[in-house]
């Protein structure tokens, strides 16, 4: 495969020194990850530089490299080359994964990666919280712990005061809205009761946390007219990979309202063709739900599968074109649908793809489905979150006003 890459000069590379015997193997994996011709000729390139920056370093053989060394020559290069220093990580994850990649030496924790994992078990073990609940936390709690420069004086904690946390929420109130400073002002109030339970702090410092006044209700959700997602649907270009691709996903999210995190989890195997329906377990709340497989979707998902070539042995159902070719994650599901709605040119003034999910329920509604089954299939854990939904009939709430009263001088006054 390494002559795919370089049809004249691959002994040059076969016969390199430290990384010679494997870099014909590096080739077929970056074959397999979809690199292009051009970007496959970069990472091989970069693999022959930190060769030799590893020879330099004292490294005769490549059973005796380590996760360490690997750190070291992507420090060196992120220094002196920070445009290319990437291709250490692509060259470190081919080692990593094809088992050839020693363990480091443990290094000793700093003072704030000690504290966030320990914050990290916490969430996990205690509070129960989801990994995305528990990374979004932890990066806070992070952000905050720099703020304070705990590393430099972790005594510092012992002499926290309310003005520390007042100070870290300007910081951030700088760059959120009201209703986004949520987030971090929970962190802070989690962690503060935390090092309470430590011993580390004083109790009671958390009482004096208010997270930003946020009535209940005060937004209301991002719909669109049934007719446009139809006319979105329409708009996406079928006739290339990526097309196919996006058009299955969100016929899945206009179909059955499902989340974007529900699509990128969903995996060969819960599609159940013979038995005509799809398996998912809700990435929110963690339920099964078993969904009938409509025509409208089996065809899509057909066309997809049938005609898009897949690379490596994943079993997730949706895939990144571009290198390395791994599963999609929940924001490229917003990438795309932002990019599919510039190129459709309706009128969506919304970024996320949830509002998909939103039109969908509230189709439903003016349907004439009860809020008990449009919540079944959602997915909500309480009849209020699918309550909201009714604000957004405005016709069908316009026919269920009383009318206002009229007082007897009022009246005489008409008179």
């Amino acid at each position: 495969m390494l002559t795919y890459f370089f049809p004249y000069q691959s002994r040059r590379y076969l016969q390199m020194p430290l990384m010679g015997p494997l870099m014909d193997p590096f080739a077929s994996w970056l074959y397999d990850q979809h690199y292009t011709h051009r970007s496959g000729r970069f990472e091989l390139r970069m693999a022959g530089r930190a060769a030799a920056y590893l020879k330099r370093r004292g490294v005769k053989q490549v059973d005796t490299l380590t996760e360490d060394d690997l750190k070291r020559c992507y420090a060196w290069f992120r220094q002196k080359y920070p445009l290319e220093a990437g291709g250490v990580h692509v060259l470190a994850r081919f080692l990593r994964e094809t088992g050839r990649l020693r363990p480091g030496v443990t290094a000793t924790k700093n003072p704030t990666e000690a504290l966030l994992d320990a914050f990290d078990f916490h969430l996990r073990e205690e509070r129960g919280y989801v990994p995305a609940t528990i990374h979004c936390q932890v990066g806070y709690a992070n952000e905050f712990l720099k703020g304070l420069e705990f590393d430099k004086s972790p005594d510092c904690l012992s002499s926290l005061k309310i003005d520390d946390i007042e100070n870290y929420i300007r910081r951030m109130a700088k760059r959120m809205s009201r209703i986004g400073l949520q987030k971090p002002v929970a962190t802070v109030r989690n962690l503060v009761r935390f090092l309470a339970a430590r011993g580390t702090i004083t109790p009671g410092l958390d009482q004096q946390i208010d997270r930003p006044r946020v009535f209940r209700q005060e937004q209301l959700p991002r719909a669109l007219p049934w007719e446009t997602v139809e006319a979105f649907l329409e708009s996406i270009d079928r006739n290339v990979d990526i097309g196919k691709r996006d058009y299955a996903m969100f016929v899945l999210m206009a179909t059955y309202g499902l989340r974007a995190c529900d699509i990128v989890a969903l995996t060969l195997d819960d599609i159940q063709w013979r038995a005509g329906c799809i398996r998912i377990c809700q990435t929110k709340t963690g339920k099964p739900l078993e969904i009938p497989l409509t025509d409208e979707v089996r065809s899509a998902l057909y066309d997809y599968l049938k005609q898009v070539p897949r690379h490596g042995s994943f079993r997730q159902l949706f895939l990144r074109f571009r290198a390395p070719a791994i599963a999609l994650k929940r924001t490229a599901v917003t990438e795309a649908f932002q990019a599919w709605s510039r190129r459709s040119g309706l009128d969506i003034p919304y970024k996320g793809a949830q509002c998909i999910r939103h039109s969908y329920a509230l189709n439903l509604l003016r349907k004439g489905q009860s809020l008990k089954t449009i919540g079944d299939i959602l997915g909500h854990q309480s009849p209020e979150s699918t309550a909201v939904y009714i604000r957004l009939a405005t016709e069908d709430l316009r026919q269920v006003g009383l009318p206002i009263p009229v007082s007897a001088r009022v009246q005489e006054g008409q008179r």
